[in-house]
């Protein structure tokens, strides 16, 4: 028999490709199953490095009532969906693909039913499959569903057959760390390409300053503006519109802050120039700016969970765990939060951490080479300088997972009596 000309993992890349598109600039985010990590398919069928690379992130994210092929946050192509109008969030879509078996059947109706099972979880559910293999009596059972339904041609064009309406429901943990990393929020690549938080308050000071923003922050804080605006744009210190960047409320209360302690925004940038390359502790050095960091980074969602599953563990007495121990804690209680803040996306480092059936390899958190940078070294590094944790960040190259250090500076003490405190292990008790 010969050889099936669009297998699973095929149909699957080329789904991702019109449904999360982004040359257009929109914030869009999609992760495949760990299930297609792997270099061969069904029967030993080998899937393609090729199309590894076009699936990759990898993880394993329960929607609805179970696992789908592809989670994603985004606004599809207005031709994709039954609705022109969507609320704030970008939806958050789930997709089963179904390819040629050995046989060279497809098994279209089986795909519905799952895509259907994720609208629990999920604002719309499509299924992607072989465009010949799709049945009139498929597509009826899609419509019935609320199920879009993507034909796949064997040159990789897709065209909707079926179109989904967006329907709404609960966030829970997974989902929300999909939106978050959809997000410019999120922590990705283009985040945090420095690791100093003076970098961050500078841009919104110097976008409030009479002259030339770039050339101010040049001058005071940092050469690498594009990465300072990147990373202010993450901590919602700013806000990117097509034509222009404006102050976030964030950013106009640092602003309000630089002009209260030194009457102008220009004082402001000289005064954050002493710290220029400096190594020091910024919530030691210059305790009023350190505040004012620790409180930007606060508002920072991955800063939140962080604190408060660091916080947890020092209850159960992991007062200064490792990155590994750090890691394998947040998988237990979040587990996909945990692979998109710490393990790089690609399909090489996913698919050494996770298992096909989404299990944690804990063997690999050993090797720093597979952990997210912006993560371990800019954002453990701002947790620093903003007295949030006790040690700075290291890069991976240089990273030991089994030694370096995620413990809270001023862990919260509870005593018998129902009192509280701060402080380390010496503390307890």
């Amino acid at each position: 028999m010969a050889t099936a000309s669009l297998p699973e993992p095929t149909v699957l890349a080329h789904a991702k490709e019109r449904l999360f598109d982004s040359s257009d600039g929109a914030d869009t985010y999609a992760v495949c199953d760990t299930q297609f990590a792997a270099e061969a398919w069904l029967s030993g069928r080998p899937i393609p490095e090729a199309v590894r690379e076009r699936l990759a992130p990898f993880n394993h994210v329960r929607v609805g009532s179970g696992y789908p092929d592809l989670v994603g946050a985004g606004v599809p192509d207005a031709d994709l969906l039954a609705v022109e109008r969507l609320g704030d969030r970008p939806p958050l879509v789930a997709v089963e693909a179904k390819g040629h078996t050995d046989d060279g059947t497809v098994d279209v109706e089986r795909g519905i039913v799952q895509a259907h099972d994720r609208l629990g979880g999920a604002n719309v559910a499509y299924v992607a499959a072989p465009a010949e293999s799709i049945s009139p009596s498929a597509r009826t059972l899609a419509g019935e569903l609320n199920v879009g339904v993507l034909g796949v041609a064997a040159d990789g064009q897709v065209e909707p057959i079926e179109r989904p309406r967006v329907v709404g429901h609960r966030s829970d943990d997974d989902a929300t760390a999909i939106r978050f990393q959809a997000s410019a929020r999120g922590v990705t690549d283009d985040s945090f390409g420095l690791n100093h938080p003076k970098n961050y308050l500078g841009y919104p000071i110097a976008l409030a300053d009479p002259g030339d923003t770039g050339a101010a922050m040049e001058s005071h804080v940092v050469g690498a503006v594009g990465d300072a605006r990147r990373g202010a744009a993450a901590l919602g210190l700013i806000e990117e519109r097509p034509h222009r960047t404006d102050l976030a409320p964030l950013g106009e209360e640092v602003v309000r802050f630089s002009l209260s302690r030194y009457g102008s925004t220009g004082a402001a940038l000289e005064a954050l120039g002493e710290f220029r390359r400096s190594r020091s502790c910024f919530y030691e050095l210059a305790p009023e700016w350190g505040l004012l960091a620790r409180r930007v980074v606060w508002t920072y969602p991955a800063t939140r969970l962080l604190v408060a599953e660091l916080q947890a563990m020092f209850d159960e007495g992991i007062e200064s765990p490792s990155l590994v121990e750090l890691v394998e804690w947040l998988f237990v209680q979040h587990s996909t939060f945990a692979i998109e803040l710490f393990v790089r996306g690609t399909g090489d480092a996913r698919g050494r951490v996770l298992g096909g059936s989404g299990e944690l390899r804990t063997d690999a958190l050993e090797d720093g080479d597979v952990y997210h940078a912006p993560t371990v070294f800019q954002l453990k590094a701002m947790l620093y300088h903003a007295g949030v944790v006790t040690e700075r960040g290291a890069e991976p190259t240089r990273l030991d997972p089994t030694t370096d250090r995620w413990a809270l500076r001023e862990p919260v003490v509870v005593s018998k009596n129902g009192g509280c405190g701060a402080g380390g292990a010496t503390d307890r008790g």
